[in-house]
């Protein structure tokens, strides 16, 4: 865990419920969504991190974590051991700051699928990496909205 999150942590606004979280999710963030669940991780990064770095509330945490995430997935395809662990563990930490949901986005799954693949990446280590299996890499779930008769 980085400093600048470390500090954030410790003054508690990441762990506050979040009134934003019963917004819905902007056309930005569903792009970005939409390009994580096509496994393109990269351009995923590049139009979130867009949002995050706009975002002045602390939802900025949860783009930042579905973003590291996406990243952790993009070092693993690249077989960088370290760099996987490193992101997937950032990203999973803010993701679940914000469960069970927020923005409609089902926050709970995609870190429990994000850490069962993660614990395989460990168990894997250095040596064994390109083993992974891609089937289980999630996909970002937002639950449909409600619309009005």
């Amino acid at each position: 865990m980085g400093e600048a999150w470390r500090r954030i942590v410790a003054s508690g606004i990441v762990d506050r419920p979040n009134p934003r979280c019963g917004e819905q999710p902007s056309a930005g963030l569903r792009e970005g969504i939409r390009l994580f669940n096509d496994g393109e991780f990269f351009e995923c990064h590049e139009v979130l991190e867009d949002i995050w770095r706009a975002e002045s509330d602390p939802l900025r945490y949860l783009y930042q974590g579905i973003l590291q995430i996406g990243v952790g997935f993009h070092h693993l395809r690249n077989n960088n051991h370290r760099g996987a662990v490193s992101l997937l563990s950032s990203g999973i930490d803010k993701v679940r700051r914000f469960e069970p949901t927020c923005l409609s986005i089902d926050t709970s799954r995609l870190a429990e699928e994000a850490q069962r693949c993660l614990d395989d990446v460990v168990a894997l280590g250095r040596e064994r990496l390109r083993e992974f299996d891609w089937s289980q890499v999630p996909t970002v779930h937002i639950e449909p909205t409600e619309t009005a008769p």
